[in-house]
């Protein structure tokens, strides 16, 4: 949500997977989707069926992700259905590059980190943090 005012202006539909996020942040269009990691298999094939029914029905132009594997989910699919795609590696991985953020790169158009020094090490681009 932190990246809100950057889409203002453009047709963006959110999709999250917190219960409650969209009402909180009083947003119109929105999908909540399922959760999952890499221990949870089955919650990740309903994530992904999820995401792939929400993006074939909108047919996104850019893709952008922040976060865990629903969101390199998001980006692979984005990849497929030729979107553009960006990664942008959560703020909480101010140490090293996320496990997540590390699967994104082979799916984003542009893959950033929000630390200058994670961006230098893992090859990642820093363009500023939203901190």
């Amino acid at each position: 949500m932190q990246l809100r005012d950057a889409f203002a202006g453009h047709e963006v539909h959110y999709a999250t997977t917190l219960p409650g996020l969209p009402q909180r942040e009083h947003l119109a269009v929105f999908t909540i989707v399922p959760d999952c990691n890499r221990d949870r298999k089955t919650d990740a094939i309903r994530c992904l069926w999820s995401l792939f029914q929400l993006m074939l029905a909108y047919r996104p132009h850019v893709v952008i992700t922040t976060g865990s594997l629903p969101g390199v989910i998001a980006l692979a699919i984005g990849k497929l259905l030729r979107a553009k795609t960006i990664w942008v590696d959560s703020v909480a991985n101010a140490e090293e590059l996320s496990m997540s953020g590390g699967q994104a790169r082979r799916f984003a158009d542009l893959w950033v980190s929000q630390w200058e020094h994670v961006a230098k090490a893992s090859g990642a681009v820093y363009v500023g943090s939203v901190l």
